[in-house]
């Protein structure tokens, strides 16, 4: 595997996959991540042939599906009961679909808290939704990699090495964003505490602190890309670079083009 400059579909929510994926390879990314969400092409009821026929159009554009957000769980890995059931039953979909389609990971936010689930009831629920699915993702070799999203859960890198310790397989991990860190803590900490475990990496940057900062281009905001490259290539991470900046930012062209500066670091 190498650091291929990659694209989220997540920032082009208005584009069909195949006019996605020719955007990605106009705009010059080497590999795109599909989002899988309800009631779209690339959903919970996606068939195999609906598969293969987005594997062909992949192919058409010559670019490579590394990899898929898991956007259409109606469960929760947090909880207990049928609404775990039914998002580990959710996430195993996703993971085959992820297979079928060539991608060698799937990203997941793991759910969200509530008022009456407390946070060490879904930590512990957390460990055990993700070792009911790690045989799964070992199985198929597809990495399932939860994200950071502000969600209340996991704000630690400290506390993240420790969870997926506790998960204990090779095939579970992080899925780590620099801009999503910068906004509290500083991006680079966490890749040398939470390193071999980092299984994906978006790419977005930010500059200023909690609510009085803002998302910028690459490059731009306070993000030290140098110090997280740095990190990066010590954990041994050398897996794609995958772009999560909004086109109201920059133009996926503007974009590809930070980001293989961002490679060169």
């Amino acid at each position: 595997m190498s650091m291929d400059i990659g694209i989220s579909q997540l920032i082009c929510a208005d584009m069909g996959i195949e006019e996605f994926l020719s955007a990605a390879k106009t705009a010059g990314y080497e590999s795109v991540e599909l989002a899988m969400k309800k009631e779209t092409p690339l959903s919970g009821s996606t068939t195999d042939g609906e598969l293969a026929a987005i594997v062909e159009q992949a192919k058409t554009h010559a670019v490579s599906i590394d990899s898929i957000t898991i956007g259409h769980c109606t469960g929760n890995l947090l909880d207990q009961g049928e609404a775990q059931a039914r998002s580990i039953e959710e996430t195993a979909f996703a993971l085959e679909a992820a297979s079928k389609l060539g991608a060698s990971a799937a990203l997941h936010t793991l759910g969200s808290l509530r008022a009456d689930l407390y946070y060490d009831d879904a930590y512990r629920n957390a460990v055990d939704s993700l070792k009911a699915l790690a045989p799964t993702a070992e199985r198929l070799g597809v990495d399932l990699a939860f994200e950071f999203v502000w969600n209340g859960f996991l704000f630690s890198p400290m506390e993240v090495r420790r969870f997926l310790d506790e998960v204990g397989s090779a095939s579970v991990g992080f899925y780590f964003d620099p801009g999503n860190m910068a906004v509290f803590q500083f991006p680079q900490h966490w890749v040398r505490i939470i390193g071999h475990h980092i299984k994906r990496v978006h790419l977005k940057d930010w500059r200023g602190r909690a609510l009085n900062g803002a998302w910028t281009p690459l490059l731009e905001g306070e993000v030290d890309f140098a110090a997280v490259m740095g990190e990066l290539h010590a954990a041994g991470y050398d897996g794609p670079l995958v772009s999560e900046v909004s086109t109201s930012l920059a133009s996926l062209e503007a974009t590809a083009q930070a980001m293989r500066t961002i490679r060169a670091l």
